[in-house]
């Protein structure tokens, strides 16, 4: 035992997806947590440390929800095989907290069944309890506690103090904690499930008293949110809205953050340095990493808006909206949520996807996910778009230029579709569809702490990519445009005689039909490792220093030697291309495969391809050449 050991015991959380576990061990942690995967697969893992009212150290793991040790995804093999002490890196947890949505504790009955089981001491809390009395939900908690045979408490997460009666609880069973009982687990099978559930029913009917009518407020929302005409227009405003704000809301902030990489760039450019050292420190590394961290402030606003979506109840809804039109393309509607997240970073989405049972709805899911348009695109869009578009208004609401991102969104979702309508036709015809099931989770109202707690983890990651990956590429390509060094009495710019002008005209017949030229191609290589490495490469390939405007003149410098059919292009390119070699890592993690990865790989290229070849053409027969 952990405890024996003068290890802090390990406080499993265990519960039904949208129980509000999360929000709950937000409460019981704060800021002293840290994320992380499970060896050797993507599952995240929640865990923090908190001191007891009682004094006790103890460790929080926030598990995957699930709705039963019978795990049928790879979210629900983690929580399993942690509970029961099968998991090799793991310890098994010393208590285990099931928690439940005391507004809807029908699943969350029959689990707590199966964790008493597993042979360790268990606690039932009963989260939300200010939304079951609101509802006239009478919970006999001590009845409740009886005929379960497990200690129960109520809990409500997002309120101060909200967690005094769980904390009191666990301080208790730690004072004497037994050592762990003779597991009676086994996996169900669906015979035995019928049994647990119908026990569960009855433990339900003597212990909760309910009038059975459906909450008003929730009952007129969803009359509206999922008309399937009425939420569709509700869905496609909530999008174009996120949209916009992406524009507007993150330019003060940008302007600070481009004030700051100024004063560094200025800083270094006045110090007594070598010419070699200031142009590496200012063109490269300050202007390199700066020109992608200003975009910080558009990450955080689209991380936002899918938190606050999430929190509210309202992703699950869009997920059983959608299942008619993503069905017809192949996809379960399960994936919509999948794909959602991908608008933020394909790599979550992906790893979102084990919420889907069937391999082949999963696998469908998987290989069109990167063409949801991530953040890290956003970089290089706003910077073509502000040096192309203008900044002006459509009929006198909506700006331009957020309407071309718009766009651009829509491109990658309609080529989402199209990607597997393919496959499903193609490669998995006849393969029958599992039906469509979701439980709708109540409205709630997003918890300030758990809003920031999300969004500093996504900024947080991000500049952690921004000091690694980004920072590395800056570098190299620094290297690249700055040797050899011209010979003297050299006419052209210096980067002209450099490896990076070798490398960019080396490929360049593969790219001139594309209407690129070879300060692209530079952009494009080391963009393979992360998309918005682009644009501090044309930083520093076009020479812009660490200038307050640095972003700017980079969009100038682009305006000057591009034409509009290139431009075009090169956003086209971006919507279809394979640019993330962390995505394609996950890809193969997730699938088990080498052989999946190399398809998303070359599929996604060729489309790259051709879409930027048809846009550069059709644009130049247009006169926009």
């Amino acid at each position: 035992m952990n405890v024996a050991t003068n290890v802090a015991p390990v406080v499993a959380l265990v519960g039904n997806p949208n129980c509000g576990k999360t929000a709950l061990f937000n409460a019981l942690t704060g800021s002293r947590q840290k994320v992380a995967n499970y060896p050797g697969v993507t599952v995240e893992k929640k865990t923090g440390r908190l001191v007891t009212p009682g004094g006790h150290a103890i460790q929080v793991v926030d598990l995957p929800g699930t709705y039963s040790l019978r795990a049928r995804s790879p979210d629900e093999e983690i929580t399993r095989d942690v509970v029961l002490g099968r998991h090799a890196s793991e310890a098994a947890p010393d208590l285990i907290v099931c928690v439940g949505d005391a507004s809807n504790l029908r699943l969350a009955l029959r689990l707590a069944l199966e964790l008493k089981r597993v042979g360790r001491p268990v606690v039932l809390a009963l989260n939300m309890m200010d939304i079951a009395r609101k509802r006239g939900i009478e919970i006999d908690a001590t009845r409740l506690a009886c005929e379960l045979g497990v200690p129960v408490v109520q809990s409500i997460a997002v309120r101060r103090g909200g967690t005094e009666a769980l904390l009191g609880e666990i301080d208790r069973l730690l004072q004497a904690l037994p050592a762990p009982g003779a597991a009676d687990w086994h996996a169900p099978d669906a015979g035995e499930l019928r049994v647990s559930q119908r026990e569960a029913d009855r433990i339900l009917h003597a212990a909760v008293k309910s009038s059975g009518e459906r909450h008003r407020g929730t009952a007129r929302a969803d009359a509206v949110l999922l008309h399937p005409v009425a939420g569709l227009v509700v869905l496609i405003a909530i999008l174009f809205v996120m949209f916009q704000a992406v524009f507007a809301w993150a330019r003060p902030l940008m302007e600070a953050i481009q004030a700051g990489f100024g004063w560094l760039g200025a800083l270094v450019e006045a110090g007594p340095l070598p010419e070699l050292l200031k142009s590496f420190l200012k063109d490269g590394l300050i202007s390199g990493v700066g020109s992608v961290i200003v975009f910080l402030p558009q990450i955080v606003i689209l991380f936002f808006f899918i938190l606050v979506l999430e929190d509210v109840g309202y992703m699950a809804r869009a997920a059983f909206l959608m299942d008619r039109i993503m069905g017809g393309a192949g996809l379960h509607g399960r994936a919509f949520i999948p794909l959602l997240s991908s608008f933020a970073c394909a790599i979550p989405g992906i790893m979102a996807t084990r919420v889907i049972d069937d391999r082949r709805d999963r696998l469908t899911t998987i290989l069109v996910a990167p063409l949801m348009t991530c953040s890290a695109r956003i970089p290089v869009y706003t910077l073509i778009i502000g040096a192309f578009i203008p900044d002006r208004d459509v009929w006198g609401v909506v700006g331009l230029q957020g309407l071309v991102m718009f766009g651009l969104y829509a491109t990658g979702i309609v080529g989402a579709l199209a990607v597997s309508f393919v496959l499903k036709r193609l490669i998995w015809r006849g393969a029958p569809g599992e039906p469509f099931m979701l439980e709708m989770p109540d409205y709630k109202i997003p918890q300030a702490k758990s809003l920031a707690i999300g969004l500093w983890t996504r900024a947080t990651i991000f500049l952690k990519r921004a000091g690694t990956t980004i920072l590395s590429m800056m570098v190299l390509i620094w290297l690249l445009a700055s040797f050899p060094q011209p010979p003297e009495g050299a006419t052209e710019p210096a980067i002209s005689y450099s490896l990076a002008a070798m490398i960019g005209s080396l490929i360049q017949p593969l790219t001139a039909p594309l209407g690129f030229n070879w300060q692209i191609n530079v952009a494009l290589i080391p963009g393979m490792a992360a998309r918005e490495v682009a644009v501090g490469a044309l930083g520093t390939i076009y020479a812009i220093g660490g200038a307050e405007d640095a972003a700017d003149k980079i969009g100038q410098a682009i305006a000057g030697q591009w034409s509009l059919a290139t431009a075009l292009a090169m956003l086209a390119w971006y919507v279809f291309a394979p640019q993330c070699a962390s995505t394609l890592a996950v890809i193969r993690r997730e699938t088990g495969s080498w052989k999946w990865m190399w398809v998303t790989f070359f599929y996604m290229l060729g489309l790259a391809y051709v879409a930027a070849l048809l846009t550069n053409q059709i644009a130049r027969a247009l006169g926009a050449g």
